[in-house]
């Protein structure tokens, strides 16, 4: 409701403030009329009816411009009432105009603009008092004090409208930080779906592609061993397409319902790895020591997709003759991995460009590790990665 309200103020400002100015209108027209039919002595000089409400609409007629213009209204219309002043005219009810204009300047200006719009509010009732009758100190005070609700109503006015500005403002700068954030949070996303679809199709593309060749040559010599192949292709395909749907199942936002796809691989996967890498004519040793105790499952992914990118790179560069070695050991504050091969990927590795290697070196610092990937001295491929066991830095 309240807002509705603030709406339709905006939309509608010219009419509100026509409408809170109407009273003092209508006083002073009805004063103009008493006037010029004699009901009120107007005293030396008599300006009559007409010269009232040409007064009246001097002094009036500004205040429909206050919001927009409040220091040039106070202005014309201090103006007009100190003219007034010294034709020694005595006042009218139009003088209102002067507090109305005062509340227009405190309501909206700085504070400095708001002592002096109240200072000329003071001295014009000192002056018209003085024209008058003489100074009453009486009169004075009264009228001071009622210059003074007004000024402090007017300060109200002001710092509530700077409190909501300020209000408003800090909403809208919350609401783009909150964008802000769903925009990283997305993008840190599409790279985890990405260095997970890499380590996903490199590995099983490059199994399929081993075991394709295989089968290739082995069809008419050992027509069962390319069966095998086959039947490996086949494997190693369902499970690239199984963990590319569930990849990609993320992104969909239709609504539908999610489908029950593979759960994230770990170190209960390793030994399935490793035998569907030896499948692929690979050979691989596994060593592992100590127990995986209390790992988290984001832990237990980091340390299979390092091992899997280490033995996919090895089929891909290491050769028709290259054999692998997989170290794992579990220690009490961190887990080391140790990846080595004898082929001669070395001259062919993707180096700091790599996807690869950059998914390693992403994954590993999310940890708080490190990993060291390069040639050996004696040839072949190494991969080091020393991952704390404690959590995310």
């Amino acid at each position: 409701m309240l807002g509705k309200l603030r709406a339709f103020r905006r939309r509608h400002t010219a009419w509100i403030d026509a409408l809170v100015v109407s009273p003092l209108v209508l006083y002073s027209l009805l004063s103009s009329s008493y006037i010029a039919t004699g009901l009120v002595d107007m005293g030396s000089p008599d300006i009559g009816g007409a010269g009232v409400f040409g007064l009246s609409a001097l002094l009036v007629v500004p205040l429909f411009w206050r919001r927009r213009f409040p220091l040039q209204v106070m202005a014309v219309v201090s103006a007009v009432s100190f003219l007034q002043w010294l034709g020694h005219v005595a006042p009218i009810p139009a003088n209102m105009a002067v507090l109305v204009a005062m509340f227009g300047v405190v309501a909206s200006c700085r504070l400095p603009w708001a002592i002096g719009a109240g200072v000329i509010a003071e001295v014009g009732i000192a002056m018209s008092l003085d024209d008058v009758k003489g100074f009453d100190a009486e009169v004075f005070l009264a009228g001071s004090a009622f210059v003074g609700a007004v000024w402090i109503s007017g300060v109200y006015v002001n710092m509530r409208r700077r409190f909501v500005a300020n209000l408003v403002e800090r909403a809208e700068r919350a609401e783009r930080e909150r964008d802000q954030q769903a925009l990283i949070a997305t993008a840190a996303e599409r790279a985890r779906i990405a260095r997970e679809l890499h380590d996903v199709v490199a590995h099983n593309v490059s199994v399929i592609v081993v075991q394709a060749d295989g089968a290739g040559f082995a069809i008419d010599s050992d027509p069962d061993q390319a069966k095998r192949a086959v039947e490996a292709i086949s494997a190693t395909g369902r499970q690239a397409l199984a963990e590319m749907r569930r990849l990609v199942g993320v992104l969909r936002d239709d609504g539908a319902e999610s489908e029950d796809y593979a759960p994230q691989p770990g170190l209960g996967q390793l030994d399935d790895l490793v035998r569907q890498v030896r499948a692929s004519g690979l050979r691989v040793d596994i060593r592992v020591d100590g127990t995986p105790d209390h790992l988290s499952e984001g832990l237990q992914l980091v340390i299979y997709r390092i091992v899997q990118e280490a033995l996919t790179n090895t089929l891909k560069h290491g050769g028709p003759a290259a054999a692998a070695s997989v170290q794992v050991v579990y220690g009490s504050h961190d887990v080391l991995l140790r990846i080595a091969d004898d082929g001669r990927g070395a001259a062919s590795a993707t180096g700091e460009g790599g996807h690869g290697l950059i998914g390693m070196r992403e994954r590993v610092s999310m940890y708080g590790g490190d990993v060291h990937a390069a040639p050996k001295s004696g040839g072949g491929f190494l991969v080091v990665a020393r991952i704390p066991a404690g959590g995310v830095r």
